[in-house]
């Protein structure tokens, strides 16, 4: 058996991670090095000891073996939360297809240069007694600073350094005196930024109902047992944060940290309420409209114990706890769970591994949850647990829909419908509020038809064709290709083409319809400052606006009792995203845009506006019926073999040469044909992007389909070899993708 060798790196939280080091591992470390172990190595001409941390094993040497150095030994005192953080790193590269530096980057806070904050404090040195016989002595001296200083900390033995300055009226030379003289210690401390403002007033804890409390004590008796992934499924309104809290406070009476992961940095002020209200300076929150430094100090505050429960998106899930007890994921079905940069992780998969490696328990909520999570219950992989009621036995809203098609035979071209107007109408009488969605998720590109709702769809795959510049009807999983039409193919009607509004738009029709309305927009333009989700929150939650108009931003776990009527514009248009899971985040969209309404003491309505009022998901959503939805969608996804079904995996290559690309993808397809010519495996593409051109870099995909997801990951293996060692492939830049 031939010899192991470790790539070590030696700075974990350095910017410059890149840089990596092979070791040999000797006789008596073989099979006690592993990724993530700390190991001591020679370092360095002087041979310096250095401690090092093991990021990947091979059985090839990087450079001559006769000038390689040995691993001395294992790190007995090592930082076992650190070396988790490693192994963690080395399932997503393994799992998601990137480089170890890659995972690495998205595991560990970067330390940047400068970033931390030192805070200077005096500290009195002298006994009472002594204090005593000094203050006497300045005072007989006429020594009135010297006095000032010492009397001052006699009272309050220890202060910030510039409050000391202020608030005795000393100089900076008065207080090194006092130091040289042995009066009092001038020390220093790293101050960490806290982002939660301390004089935030919490929301009210309220008593869990009786089925929230049967909820709570079901998951306790889970963990006792299997400690499998446990599902919340809880209509909206229906008290999953309750829960939450309770399950939180059950870990923190355990001495263990938990994380909260929110789909959106627009949820983090009302969570931020909730949680800081009951738990107070146990929380803090992470967000990427923080700074990098504040960021990185968050970090800091929970390895060191200072806090106790981090609240942020997807990345709050690399919280370094060093006794890590629980993960919570709501709205677990969001897509924002999921990296869009190497490695494309996805949340909900990581969380439940960094749960197995710390012995820690994974909770998921949502009124709709993914189908991968519920097939899995399905399977018995998770556990379900139901809220089929809203807290305090509130109602549900009503839901009505709209056909837009009967609208426009009816002369109404307006994209606000009769019922819809008449209902804003009645809520600016009676001082009630509205939320106006426009549904834009995947409106780019598809073309349908206004009169009877016919959309060009690919014959092959059964999702959205999208319009390019060229005037060409695409699909952008198989390459499929036709040319635009003017006219409907279904009924003849010219009012086919792509749907234009924007929320900007969308206000003007509303402020021109309704002129007395104070409105509001939530968009991307509207919340670029650091606070602009919360100043539009807040001002909208104490009635300062009449009518909130926004994106899906706006209809995800927000809870404002004031609003009685959810309008849904342009129901469909996620419908017909080129994607295989255009109906579930279709129906997603719509029962958590209804969810919104009704949620205090007043009686809620939904209004949803569409072109297909018969399309199931959409049927479903109006029935407010997960199990009507599911049953219909996974029958689908069966028959056309998509996850959860079955697995697949995107290849993604870019490149700034369209031919060289075209080139490249096609050699892709040539040797996966080559390997995969059994098993069960159906190749797709390759075929250009969505979106075929960001930044002068064109873009291609090509699908594989495969039952095992074992198998996937071999052949993803594979083609990394194949590329690595053909050098044609240096120009492109290659993502893998999977589910």
């Amino acid at each position: 058996m031939g010899s192991n060798y470790a790539d070590i790196i030696v700075d974990i939280t350095h910017e410059k991670l890149d840089r990596t080091f092979q070791y040999k591992i000797p006789e008596n470390l073989e099979g006690h090095v592993s990724v993530g172990s700390q190991v001591f190595i020679p370092f360095g001409n002087g041979n310096r000891r250095i401690l090092g941390y093991v990021i990947g094993i091979s059985q090839t040497p990087k450079y001559p073996k006769e000038k390689m150095k040995e691993v001395e030994s294992l790190n007995s005192e090592e930082d076992a939360a650190l070396s988790r953080m490693i192994a963690l790193a080395g399932w997503m590269k393994k799992t998601y297809g990137s480089t170890m530096i890659q995972s690495l980057k998205t595991v560990i806070p970067v330390r940047k240069k400068g970033s931390e904050k030192e805070e200077r404090y005096v500290v009195i040195n002298l006994s009472q007694n002594q204090a005593s016989e000094r203050l006497e002595y300045y005072e007989k001296k006429n020594q009135k600073a010297r006095a000032r200083v010492l009397a001052g900390l006699m009272e309050k033995q220890k202060m910030a350094y510039k409050d000391a300055l202020k608030d005795f009226r000393v100089s900076a030379g008065v207080m090194r005196t006092l130091e040289e003289q042995g009066v009092l210690s001038i020390k220093s401390r790293t101050v960490y930024r806290n982002p939660v403002d301390s004089r935030m007033q919490g929301t009210p804890v309220l008593q869990m109902s009786k089925e929230q409390n049967a909820v709570f004590d079901q998951i306790l008796e889970e963990w006792k047992h299997e400690n499998r992934t446990c599902l919340i499924k809880g209509v909206t309104g229906s008290g999953k944060t309750l829960i939450y809290m309770k399950l939180m406070e059950e870990m923190l009476s355990k001495g263990k940290q938990v994380i909260l992961l929110i789909p959106e940095i627009a949820l983090t002020y009302q969570n931020i309420r909730r949680f800081y209200g009951y738990f107070h300076d146990q929380v803090t929150v992470q967000n990427s409209k923080m700074t990098r430094a504040e960021r990185f100090d968050q970090m800091e505050r929970a390895r060191k114990g200072q806090v106790q429960i981090v609240i942020g998106p997807r990345s709050a899930l690399f919280t370094p706890f060093p006794n890590l007890g629980l993960i919570i994921i709501d709205e677990e079905h969001e897509t924002t769970y999921k990296g869009e940069s190497t490695p494309r992780y996805h949340a909900r998969e990581t969380a439940i591994e960094r749960a197995r490696l710390e012995g820690a328990h994974v909770v998921l909520g949502s009124a709709t949850p993914s189908l991968e999570s519920y097939y899995r219950c399905e399977k018995g992989e998770y556990a379900l647990f139901e809220l089929n009621s809203r807290y305090q036995e509130a109602c549900m809203p009503k839901v009505y829909s709209v056909d837009m098609r009967e609208e426009l035979k009816q002369g109404n071209r307006s994209i606000l419908s009769r019922r819809l107007q008449s209902a804003i109408q009645k809520r600016l009488e009676t001082g009630e509020q509205t939320m106006l969605f426009l549904n834009r998720r995947g409106y780019a590109g598809f073309v349908s038809c206004r009169s009877c709702g016919h959309v060009m769809k690919c014959p092959h795959c059964d999702v959205s064709l999208t319009i390019h510049a060229n005037g060409k009807l695409v699909c952008h999983y198989c390459g499929y290709e036709t040319t635009m039409v003017s006219h409907c193919p279904k009924c003849g009607s010219p009012y086919i083409g792509g749907f234009r509004a924007g929320t900007q738009q969308i206000e003007q029709v509303v402020a021109k319809r309704f002129p007395g309305a104070r409105i509001a927009r939530m968009d991307l333009d509207t919340t670029r400052g650091k606070e602009g989700y919360q100043k539009i929150l807040k001002a909208f939650s104490e009635k300062e606006y009449d009518i909130l108009i926004g994106t899906q931003m706006i209809v995800k776990g927000h809870d404002f009792p004031n609003v009685t009527l959810m309008g849904v514009l342009s129901a469909d248009l996620s419908l017909y995203a080129s994607n295989y899971r255009a109906a579930e985040r279709t129906y997603q969209l719509l029962v958590q845009a209804e969810g919104r309404s009704g949620r205090g003491n007043l009686p809620g309505e939904a209004v949803i506006q569409t072109y297909h009022p018969e399309h199931y998901s959409i049927q479903a959503a109006i029935n407010q019926d997960y199990e009507e939805f599911y049953q219909e969608e996974i029958s689908y996804r069966r028959v056309m073999g998509y996850p959860p079904a079955s697995n697949l995996l995107a290849v993604h290559g870019s490149c700034d040469r369209e031919d060289t690309l075209k080139e490249a993808m096609d050699y892709i397809r040539r040797y996966l044909d080559r390997i995969c010519d059994k098993d069960g495996f159906q190749i797709i593409g390759p075929a250009a992007e969505n979106v075929s051109k960001i930044n002068d870099m064109y873009r291609n995909v090509l699908y594989i389909r495969q039952e095992s997801i074992e198998k996937l990951v071999a052949i993803r293996e594979y083609l990394e070899r194949y590329i690595e060692i053909n050098k044609g492939f240096d120009p492109i830049y290659i993502q893998y993708d999977i589910n």
